[in-house]
C-alpha cells in the first residue's frame, strides 16, 4: 500500500506536478504526474533506467506490472504492483513542450523484519540470579527498533545493528534479575518499525523459589493463650517446587513432652508456664529452607469472683457459775446451742459453719471497722468536752465563795482581808472531793 510523502515537488517555473512514494514490499506504489495548466502536450512516465513506462496512455515496457490508472490532459496515474527493493529510485515526468519540462518522483521501498526472535539465556532460573535474554529481529529495512516489556513495565535494553546490503539485522540483549514475583511473568520483545505495527514475541519466566512459611494460630481464635487451656498451631508453605520436607521445633530448648505434633499442625493440650518460648516452623525444597516463629507466652487463669452467701448467726448466753460465788455471763459461739468440751472439739466442730458465714461475713468486716473507730472518736470527743465543761464550772464557783467569805462580816477593807484569810483557813477543814 502506497503512502504519500509529506514532500510535493514542482518544477521551477513548470506546470508538472508529483509527490514522493513510500511503500512496503509487496504492496502497490502509485505514480502520479499532473499539469497544472494543461495545453494538450504530451505526458511521459520514466523508470529510473530512463525507459518509457508510459508515453501517453499507451505502455512501450513490458513490464505487466505497471498499469494505467488514469489518462488525461492534466494527469498520468500509473500504478505499481509487488513492489520489491529493485523498484525503488527514482521516476521521471516529462512534458513535452518547447522546453520539454521534466520532474522526478522518488519511491522508498520498506521491509519488515523476515523473522523475530526471542531467546532466554536459562529456562528455567533461582530467585535472585541475573539472566539473560536476547531478541532478534532479521533482515529489515530500515533497522528495526526494539522495546522490552516484563508484564506492563517497559525495561531498557542494550542494541547492536548489523548490516547486510541492504538489510539490516539488530539484536538486543535484556539483563534481567528474577525473583519469585516473575515466575510465570512474560517477557515481550516489541518491534518498532514504519512497515508493521504490533509484531512482537514473548517467553514466560520460569523462576524456582525457597518456600514462604506461615504460622496460624486455630486455637484459641482469639484472645490470650492461658495456663490450663489449649493450643493448636498450623504451619503453611508455599515454593517452587512444593516444599517435601516440613517439621516442628523449639527454638534453644527442647519440644516438651506432652506437645503432639502431627503434620503440619502443633497441639498443646494443657498449657503450663514451662511450655512458654519460641516454636518454629521449618520448610524446604531443592531451592533452600526457610521457616517461620511463633513466640508463645502463658497467662495465668482467669480469676472469678464467689458469689454472695446468706449465714444465719444465733447468739446464746449461757451462765456459768464461778467458786468466788460471782456470778458471770458468757457469750457462746456463733452456731452452737452448748459449749464445746474442748478446744479441739471448738477446732472442728465448729470449723464447718464458721467457714460457711466466713466468705459472707468478710464483705462487712471493712465497714464494722471504719464504723467502730469513728464512734471512739466521737465518744471520746464527748467525754474530753464534758471534763472540761466540769472543770470550768467548779473553779467558777470557788471564785465568788471566797468573794462573799471576805466581804459579808467585815466593817472595812482590811477586817475583810483578816477574814477572808480566815475563812481560807476554814476552807481547807471542809474540803469537797468530785468524782
Amino acid at each position: 500500500m502506497a503512502a504519500a510523502a509529506a514532500i510535493i515537488r514542482t518544477g521551477d517555473g513548470q506546470n508538472l506536478v508529483t509527490e514522493d512514494v513510500t511503500v512496503v514490499e509487496g504492496d502497490v506504489a502509485t505514480i502520479s504526474c499532473r499539469v497544472k495548466n494543461s495545453d494538450d502536450s504530451v505526458i511521459q512516465l520514466l523508470n529510473p533506467n530512463r525507459q518509457t513506462i508510459y508515453f501517453r496512455d499507451f505502455r512501450p515496457l513490458k513490464d505487466s506490472r505497471f498499469q494505467l490508472v488514469n489518462f488525461s490532459n492534466s494527469e498520468l496515474r500509473v500504478s505499481l504492483t509487488n513492489v520489491s527493493i529493485s523498484d525503488e529510485g527514482r521516476y521521471f515526468c516529462q512534458l513535452y513542450t518547447d522546453p520539454p519540462q521534466e520532474i522526478y518522483t522518488t519511491i522508498t521501498v520498506l521491509v519488515p523484519p523476515r523473522n523475530l526472535v526471542i531467546d532466554i539465556q536459562k529456562e528455567i532460573a533461582v530467585e535472585g540470579e541475573e539472566i539473560e535474554v536476547n531478541c532478534t529481529a532479521m533482515a529489515s529495512r530500515p533497522a528495526t527498533t526494539i522495546r522490552w516489556f516484563k508484564g506492563n513495565k517497559e525495561l531498557t535494553g542494550k542494541s547492536e545493528v548489523e548490516q547486510w546490503s541492504d538489510m539490516y539485522t539488530v539484536t538486543s540483549q535484556l539483563l534481567l534479575k528474577v525473583g519469585r514475583e516473575d515466575d510465570g511473568v512474560p517477557v515481550i520483545c516489541l518491534v518498532d518499525h514504519p512497515a508493521v505495527k504490533d509484531l512482537q514475541t514473548q517467553r514466560y519466566l520460569e523462576v524456582m523459589y525457597k518456600p514462604q512459611v506461615r504460622v496460624s494460630q486455630n486455637y484459641p481464635v482469639q484472645g490470650l493463650t492461658r495456663e490450663g487451656e489449649p493450643l493448636e498451631l498450623s504451619c503453611a508453605a508455599f515454593g517452587k517446587p512444593q516444599p517435601t520436607d516440613m517439621r516442628w521445633l523449639r527454638v534453644d530448648d527442647e519440644m516438651p513432652q506432652h506437645v503432639v505434633v502431627s503434620g503440619s499442625n502443633l497441639l498443646i493440650s494443657n498449657l503450663n508456664k514451662t511450655d512458654n518460648g519460641t516454636y518454629r516452623c521449618e520448610a524446604s525444597n531443592a531451592v533452600g529452607k526457610s521457616h517461620a516463629d511463633y513466640m508463645l507466652f502463658v497467662y495465668d487463669p482467669p480469676t472469678t469472683i464467689p458469689p454472695p452467701t446468706t449465714t444465719t448467726t444465733t447468739t446464746t448466753t449461757i451462765p456459768t457459775t464461778i467458786t468466788d460465788t460471782t456470778a458471770t455471763t458468757e457469750p457462746a459461739v456463733h452456731g452452737f446451742t452448748h459449749l464445746p468440751n474442748s478446744a479441739e472439739e471448738l477446732d472442728y466442730g465448729d470449723l464447718s459453719d464458721s467457714r460457711a458465714g466466713e466468705e459472707g461475713a468478710i464483705r462487712s468486716v471493712d465497714h464494722a471497722v471504719v464504723g467502730g473507730v469513728v464512734a471512739v472518736v466521737v465518744f471520746a470527743m464527748l467525754c474530753l468536752l464534758i471534763i472540761l465543761g466540769r472543770y470550768f464550772a467548779r473553779h467558777k464557783g470557788t471564785y465568788f465563795t471566797h468573794e462573799a467569805k471576805g466581804a459579808d462580816d467585815a466593817a472595812d477593807a482590811d477586817t475583810a482581808i483578816i477574814n477572808a484569810e480566815g475563812g481560807q483557813n476554814n476552807s481547807e477543814e471542809k474540803k469537797e472531793y468530785f468524782i
